[in-house]
């Protein structure tokens, strides 16, 4: 399908672009967010009449997004949740955690606004993108923790998922025993004196 584009869309153009786009990509979300118009003769004619509103539109909310991004960018949260010996999480952080975790440190964004591929599973500090407007996009951290303690340590740059492995390696190292590994023996359990273990000789010879 092609579609005229209401604003800049990633990796598809900007503002009153024509792109061709799959049908689904269209209808379920280009089209419903107006984000897009599809590209008949019509929809072209009234792009072309309201294109100077429509960009001084766009001027405008991406002038009040910079202002924001100000309260936004470099932010880092904190958020403790239960989890696995391997770091894995029981459950997920999702956009809306991320939402009322940036209003406890005074930053306001919507649940869309938060860019996440695939929610966070795992123990560590993640960097989130925030597009606060098509062309105007801020990264904050996400630090992911089991305890308040631990936070502190991965803020700090402490890989706390590494240390954990080593001392989970550590214990399970075994002491070494001569006798019990192929080809060393054992030490004699009393061998005495050297001149004691040469009279035992001398009288086994005689």
């Amino acid at each position: 399908m092609e579609v005229i584009l209401l604003e800049r869309v990633e990796k598809l153009g900007a503002i009153g672009d024509v792109v061709r786009v799959k049908d689904g990509f269209a209808r379920n979300y280009l089209l419903p967010r107006k984000k897009a118009l599809r590209a008949n003769e019509n929809n072209r004619k009234l792009f072309e009449t309201n294109r100077a509103r429509i960009e001084e539109d766009n001027a405008n909310r991406r002038s009040d997004a910079e202002k924001a991004s100000k309260g936004v960018d470099g932010k880092t949260v904190q958020l403790i949740r239960q989890a696995s010996n391997t770091g894995q999480l029981y459950g997920s952080v999702s956009a809306r955690d991320i939402v009322e975790a940036l209003e406890g440190v005074g930053a306001t964004v919507t649940k869309s606004q938060v860019v996440l591929d695939r929610p966070i599973k795992s123990i560590g500090v993640h960097e989130v993108k925030i597009a606060l407007h098509p062309e105007v996009a801020v990264t904050i951290k996400v630090n992911v923790a089991r305890s308040p303690e631990e936070a502190d340590l991965q803020a700090q740059g402490v890989d706390v998922m590494s240390q954990m492995f080593e001392r989970d390696t550590a214990e399970f190292t075994e002491e070494f025993e001569p006798g019990l590994e192929p080809g060393i023996p054992a030490a004699p359990e009393n061998p005495g004196t050297p001149e004691e273990a040469e009279v035992g000789t001398n009288e086994e010879e005689a």
